[in-house]
């Protein structure tokens, strides 16, 4: 089995995934601060941003590093930005 792997697709897998770890951390502290909007319009927009990660991933394995680094980075620079107080 030969997996080829697209940096094109592999960069879009990782921002998306980046991005919507991002945004599940902005829900989730919506949620607990009981914003009711907010939590709606961070979970739409994660479900957006995850559908492009997901398609690419399930079509070739090797995409999934980049999903978990993505992941990763986005949690990450989320709480980063929780901790600072830019809520």
């Amino acid at each position: 089995m030969h997996i080829t792997i697209d940096p094109a697709v592999a960069a879009g897998v990782l921002a998306c995934t980046a991005i919507t770890d991002a945004a599940y951390v902005q829900f989730t502290a919506a949620v607990a601060a009981r914003r009711r909007i907010g939590a709606a319009n961070w979970s739409g927009f994660w479900y957006l941003l995850s559908a492009f990660a997901v398609i690419s991933y399930t079509q070739n394995p090797a995409y999934v590093v980049f999903a978990a680094l993505g992941s990763w980075l986005g949690a990450f620079a989320s709480v980063t930005w929780l901790r600072r107080g830019g809520r």
